[in-house]
């Protein structure tokens, strides 16, 4: 599918929104066509263009497009550049060298770190107008545009032709900074990560010269691109340039019918909603409930599982919170669903006493009305207006009595109450584990759950309380290995998408791992690499963001 480098982008362009339709071509500043496909044929017909918009302070719009999901993050930019097309975002990132502006990329969605909204950054460049998903014909891949949502992405591709990504469960999570995390969801354990089926992802960079021009990079292996392509598999948003567009077609994928070229989904998902009343447990009971946790994701963690169709989030809330709860979701098509849903039940609660109390039925639904209760039931999560702190870890075995312990002494504090602090345990492993460490960037290919370690409150004078919780307890959980989730036989590092500024902070991370090891392990010196070749002007860079070689 890919061609030389450098081919002429305009000649060969079907349009606007099918980015580089000789894939490996480049658009540099001021070309490329006004087209658009139609989703089903690739045809092409004429569409009036989106145009560009530039908001600056005083703007009515402005202090709506200066912060994200995480309130904490603010940005007092000169200008917001709202684009909508590749051409606009080479001419908005050409004009930023060209004065020398700091700029950022908001990809559509939320980040829990500074990588956006920061007081050093001149040009905010927004994507979020940019979220066409469309099925194209020439590269035989659905291609979707780097502001998508999630929602938006599993509701065009699952109507247009039954089929999906195995992405995240949050509606507002942004496809741009999403995929190139790695990306993960309900459906991993059966399909893998978001980037296992990542055909192509087409990037606006800027040269060594300091010319803006976009790229097209295949997983190839023939396309002279190809590492910025791997790049995009688990290296990070805001690292090598802007993502405009990505492509997805499932690896052994054949012919030309699109509905037979993507993960095709449960046609119904069985979910189930439960809660532990914290009235109802002790030390004892709490260590049992998260061990079986474990215990259950560490048997079940193979593809070959017959559980692997099961995925579960299982979040515990501080103790004022007054509960811990449990969702879970299923093949409601594999055999016996139910019963397999009553044994995991089962197993968790297996040598304790306390009673499941049911927050929803178990339910049968239509895959895509499940993807959409779930994805919009927690308004916590989505809320706009919340500060958040957020860290994560990998794990490839059941916890030791030392975490639990550790997990348990937080959680229970009586000098600290946040009904919104939280521990979530989450299902990984099965078919994620099946890819090699260095296949893509995302390295993390032996771990059968995930943690994330997260706190949210609403008023700016209580940071250092709830940020403190936070820290507290991860150092906590991690003083053996220097307060950080080190790989080892135990653990494998942090994931990149949830990302923590305090992993490069020695006073919170006394491991002598550097951040870069915790989130790429041994694949980073090869992402610097990437970096050097499309990046060397280090124009994309946050405070995490990839080091150019020494």
């Amino acid at each position: 599918m890919s061609e030389t480098k450098g081919q002429d982008f305009s000649r060969r362009r079907m349009l606007a929104g099918s980015a580089t339709a000789a894939l490996g071509g480049v658009l540099t500043a001021g070309v490329g066509g006004t087209a658009t496909a139609t989703a089903s044929t690739g045809a092409t017909e004429a569409v009036p263009p989106i145009e560009a918009v530039t908001v600056r302070p005083g703007d009515p719009r402005y202090s709506q497009l200066i912060t994200g999901n995480n309130s904490r993050w603010v940005a007092a930019p000169e200008a917001v550049r709202l684009v909508g097309t590749t051409e606009q975002v080479v001419q908005a990132v050409q004009e930023a060298v060209r004065t020398g502006k700091r700029l950022s990329v908001r990809g559509g969605g939320h980040c829990f770190e500074d990588f956006v909204y920061n007081p050093d950054i001149q040009v905010v460049i927004d994507l979020s107008r940019m979220k066409a998903v469309y099925y194209d014909a020439q590269v035989q891949a659905f291609a979707v545009e780097g502001g998508a949502l999630l929602m938006d992405v599993y509701d065009s591709l699952f109507k247009g032709w039954g089929v999906t990504i195995p992405g995240g469960m949050c509606y507002s999570v942004g496809i741009g900074g999403h995929v190139s995390g790695g990306g993960y969801g309900l459906l991993s354990r059966t399909s893998g990560l978001t980037v296992d089926h990542l055909y192509a992802v087409e990037v606006v960079v800027v040269d060594r010269a300091g010319t803006a021009k976009a790229v097209v990079a295949t997983r190839e292996p023939n396309d002279p691109n190809r590492d910025l392509w791997w790049a995009h598999t688990g290296g990070g948003g805001g690292n090598f340039g802007v993502i405009t567009r990505y492509w997805f077609r499932s690896p052994g994928a054949t012919g030309t019918d699109p509905s037979a070229q993507l993960v095709k989904p449960p046609t119904e998902a069985l979910v189930n909603v439960v809660s532990f009343p914290w009235a109802s447990i002790d030390k004892p009971t709490f260590a049992r409930l998260v061990s079986n946790y474990g215990a259950w994701h560490e048997a079940n963690g193979a593809p070959s599982s017959p559980n692997a169709g099961l995925s579960s989030f299982f979040t515990l809330y501080h103790r004022s919170n007054g509960n811990l709860v449990m969702l879970t979701a299923l093949d409601a098509n594999a055999p016996n669903p139910e019963a397999r849903l009553r044994d995991y039940v089962a197993a968790i609660t297996a040598g304790t006493s306390v009673v499941p109390v049911q927050l929803t039925s178990p339910r049968r639904l239509p895959w895509l009305a499940s993807i959409r209760l779930l994805g919009t039931s927690n308004p916590v999560l989505t809320n706009p207006t919340l500060r958040g702190a957020h860290k994560s870890t990998y794990m490839k075995k059941n916890f030791p009595a030392g975490h639990i312990a550790a997990l348990y002494k937080h959680l229970t504090r009586t000098d600290y109450a946040n009904p919104n602090a939280m521990v979530t345990m989450l299902s990984f492993g099965g078919k994620i584990n099946t890819v090699a460490e260095n296949a893509t960037a995302s390295a993390q290919r032996s771990s059968t759950f995930k943690l994330l370690f997260q706190a949210f409150w609403a008023d700016k004078t209580e940071d250092a309380q709830h940020i403190g919780w936070v820290r507290d307890l991860y150092r906590e959980v991690y003083a053996d290995t220097g307060g950080v989730p080190v790989s080892n036989s135990l653990t494998d590092g942090c994931y990149v998408n949830y990302p923590d500024g305090d992993l490069r902070n020695p006073q919170q991370n006394t491991s002598g791992v550097p951040w870069s090891t915790l989130y790429y392990k041994g694949n980073y010196s090869r992402l610097q690499q990437v970096k050097a070749r499309w990046d060397p002007r280090n124009v994309f860079r946050h405070s995490q963001s990839i080091e150019l070689p020494s």
